[in-house]
């Protein structure tokens, strides 16, 4: 299998571990088969692989590929027909047919039947005889191939017999040249058998008689001739690979649709001159993936592009032998085409829809056209594995990786004992499960995960099961994403991981977990549009006195504020009080402790109400950034005597306590352009009241919304700098969104937002630069805002329910589960009145 990345053969074999394609293969096999990335894992689990029934794995090898033009004069019985490929492609795959194999075969075949019949060696007659015979055979299975239509193509690989410089048809009709050569050729079948046409003048001259045939049809498409050229291994003589050298051949058949393969490489600008000044020569940048090094393959793409015409370029994976040859060429050249082009794009060089239509020219329309195959150009299904970081069926995690991830972590922070395991319910409850470091250790090794309640996302804050949503019967499986590992709040010899839950047997992702869904959506934003966010947060919180309960409340109330009256907005005079510095101070410390970044706090408006920003982050690491930074708050002014409390709206006279998120984006490495993000919050705003579902998910989330409080304001719109809109735009693509508050769960609400902009379909409306809520209905009507933000919990549930949009980016199931828990929670807190209810959300809050 070594040969998957190299032409080497023999002894220099050997050598291949060390070169950047092989390396670069391994990591991504290892990715791909959840193992560690070494050549010995990979083999071995590409070995359980193929022991799969129903070519489970080879299916997956090919998967994203419509069809396979397979050249089936490599290796004979040895490998399976063209047909057999059909069950593992989109679309019947069809022949390329190997000249000189043809010739070969026949010569063979000719002569042995000969001998049979005459036991003679021939003399210079039967000789004649011999060779009209062979040329008729081969003539007629020429023209049989032209007319098959599951032929598509014809090939040679006369680079590899007596080079390219291939001269014209006259300089192989001379009559004592051909007899010296057929002579020597029939007597080296006799003597020794004949397995390989490599003679300077009947290579050519089949080549010649071939392309006669090919061209001579006027009913039908001429079929293309592929040439072998460049690349290949040490029996090729490399000076005489050069396309270049057969100018003179293409000049002799201008009619004949020649495709220069395997990039040419490393003579592809030679090719690239050849197919952009010749009517008749085609690209196709094949065999370098994964034949060599990343940057490699992208040189490859930019010479090609150089001259070139991009609708003259295509792609073939070369893939033979292993089916993951096929796999890696996907992968890769998907990875080369994104940088390569994207590059053009941000340069501006290319507007998106041209770059668009040269990936979609490369790798099906001109082959396509090419090769007659009448095929229609069908998107590959967004769940397709080919669409982002593939995985093998089952999904499993990869316990090698994580094991090390955890044991290096240790080694760094020996005082760690004990690892925290969480997750986020969809009542925005963190939970948890605590391991030794020892037992942690073990699980791992043996490749093991902690089994959980398949009710866990139906449990309200009192563990009170939703009805509908799980019972007592079936168990899903923790699993610790570790690339969330860090030290956990204020404890030493705490580690917190945030987890995501996997079906037990199967170890599939659970369509239900909130943290596996925003994880999707981030690898969907990349795949399909090359865009990745950062995320920061606006932590808002208020820090509250508490009494101790009396027999007859039997629960804690939460009051009056540790500070003075008057406390306001950035105002010093709230940092005066010594308790609440010292407080605020210790969680500037642990914060850092956590390796979490804090940019700025501040006083805010409410009484005791501090401003904690954080980030920017990837999604999923905001997230659990975010988790773990209100979790230190929380258990540092615990150690304060005081609550500190995220509820959006704690004393109903003063101002609210929010969520705020910031977002910014860039598309392939670079900030997007105006349009993009501007049909991306387009999405939010389209769906903004479905939203709120999420980021105000009980109904005292709506206490702290309204017109006037610099909350988001009513109406569904946006503004520069506007902070009474629901979003308000900063700069370019970083954008605030003011509609979230301490009750939502974060994975969700994010998974929403982000999911809400990648369906957006719908122009923006225009930017309103004033405060809405004082403007005149004939002014709301100008700047296109039609709705307002939802009243009440009820109007985003409802929203929710007749949203399409977001059941297909967050899926049904999720939905309709997540409806049911927040619906069965709002019917039990109907049971408490509204002291007792914010007194009870303070303390879980």
């Amino acid at each position: 299998m070594l040969s998957m990345t190299t032409e080497a053969t023999g002894s220099a074999l050997a050598h291949t571990p060390s070169t950047l394609a092989h390396i670069r293969a391994v990591k991504q096999l290892a990715q791909i088969l959840s193992c560690e990335p070494s050549w010995g894992a990979v083999q071995k689990r590409i070995d359980e692989e193929r022991s799969k029934p129903d070519d489970v794995w080879s299916r997956r090898c090919f998967e994203g590929i419509e069809t396979v033009l397979v050249d089936d004069g490599l290796d004979g019985n040895i490998v399976h027909p063209y047909q057999w490929h059909d069950r593992l492609t989109r679309s019947k795959c069809k022949r390329i047919v190997r000249i000189e194999k043809v010739a070969e075969e026949i010569i063979r075949s000719v002569i042995t039947v000969f001998m049979g019949e005459t036991r003679t060696i021939p003399g210079s007659t039967p000789g004649t005889e011999l060779r009209l015979r062979i040329m008729k055979e081969f003539r007629t299975a020429v023209r049989n191939a032209v007319l098959d239509p599951d032929v598509v193509g014809f090939k040679s690989v006369i680079c590899y017999r007596t080079g390219l410089a291939v001269g014209g048809r006259d300089t192989y009709q001379d009559a004592n040249q051909l007899d010296s050569a057929w002579a020597a050729v029939i007597l080296q079948c006799i003597r020794s058998g004949y397995s390989r046409l490599d003679d300077q003048i009947l290579t050519p001259f089949f080549l010649h008689t071939a392309v006669e045939i090919i061209q001579g049809t006027e009913d039908q498409q001429i079929k293309p001739l592929q040439f072998h050229t460049g690349l290949g291994d040490n029996d090729i003589a490399l000076r005489f690979s050069s396309p270049s050298h057969l100018q003179p051949f293409i000049k002799e058949y201008p009619k004949l649709p020649i495709v220069l393969l395997h990039a040419s490489y490393p003579f592809t600008r030679e090719a690239g001159y050849l197919a952009s000044v010749y009517e008749n020569v085609y690209l196709d940048i094949g065999e370098v993936f994964p034949m060599t090094s990343q940057q490699g393959q992208e040189r490859v793409v930019e010479q090609a592009l150089e001259l070139c015409p991009s609708e003259k370029l295509t792609w073939s994976t070369d893939g033979h032998w292993f089916p993951e040859t096929y796999l890696l060429a996907v992968v890769q050249v998907r990875q080369a085409l994104q940088h390569v082009l994207g590059d053009y794009v941000r340069r501006e060089t290319l507007e998106t829809a041209q770059a668009v239509q040269i990936v979609e020219d490369i790798l099906f329309n001109t082959s396509n056209r090419l090769y007659d195959l009448k095929l229609k150009l069908s998107p590959l299904p967004l769940t397709s594995k080919v669409n982002g970081p593939p995985s093998v069926v089952s999904a499993k995690p990869n316990w090698p990786h994580n094991l090390a991830l955890l044991t290096s972590f240790l080694d760094s922070n020996p005082d760690i004992n004990f690892i925290r395991l969480q997750w986020l319910d969809y009542t925005s409850t963190l939970r948890t499960r605590i391991l030794t470091t020892t037992h942690a250790l073990s699980l791992l090794s043996q490749g093991k995960s902690i089994a959980i309640v398949r009710a866990v996302f139906g449990l309200l804050q009192t563990d009170i099961p939703t009805p509908g949503c799980g019972g007592p019967v079936g168990e899903y499986s923790l699993v610790p994403c570790f690339e969330s590992l860090r030290r956990g709040p204020k404890n030493p010899s705490y580690a917190i991981v945030q987890c995501e839950f996997r079906e037990k047997e199967t170890m599939a992702p659970v369509s239900l977990c909130p943290r596996t869904c925003l994880r999707n959506i981030v690898k969907h934003a990349k795949a399909e549009r090359g865009l990745e966010f950062l995320v920061g947060y606006e932590t808002e919180v208020v820090f509250m006195n508490y009494s101790t309960p009396t027999v007859a409340e039997d629960y804690i109330r939460f009051g009056t504020s540790p500070v003075s009256h008057a406390h306001a907005w950035s105002a010093t005079r709230a940092l005066q009080n010594p308790k609440m510095m010292q407080c605020l101070e210790a969680i500037v410390v642990a914060l850092k402790d956590s390796d979490i970044t804090l940019q700025q706090f501040h006083p805010e408006s409410s009484l005791g109400q501090y401003e904690f920003v954080t980030g920017p982050l990837p999604p999923l690491a905001a997230v659990d950034a975010l988790l773990t930074t209100r979790d230190i708050i929380q258990s540092i002014a615990s150690e304060f005597e005081m609550r500190a409390t995220f509820h959006p709206k704690p004393v109903l006279t003063q101002p609210g306590t929010g969520q705020h998120i910031h977002l910014s984006m860039a598309q392939n490495g670079h900030e997007p352009d105006e349009a993009v993000y501007n049909y991306f919050y387009a999405g939010i705003l389209k769906h903004a009241r479905a939203i709120c579902a999420f980021t105000y998910p009980l109904p005292e989330s709506y206490t702290r919304t309204g017109a006037g409080l610099w909350a988001g304001g009513r109406y569904v719109a946006w503004g520069s700098l506007n902070r009474e809109t629901p979003l308000r735009k900063i700069e370019g693509s970083h954008w605030e969104v003011r509609f979230v508050d301490g009750f939502a769960n974060g994975y969700l609400a994010l998974a929403a937002l982000l999911g809400a902009g990648l369906q957006s379909s719908e122009a923006m409306p225009k930017d309103c630069t004033q405060d809405p809520g004082a403007m005149g209905e004939e002014e709301i009507q100008k700047l296109e805002i039609r709705e307002l933000m939802p009243l009440s919990v009820e109007e985003a549930w409802e929203a929710l329910g007749e949203s399409q949009g977001m059941r297909t980016v967050l899926g049904a199931e999720l939905c309709v589960h997540f409806l049911r828990v927040k619906r069965h929670e709002r019917e039990w807190m109907k049971g408490m009145d509204a002291e007792r209810r914010r007194n009870w959300l303070v303390e879980r809050y």
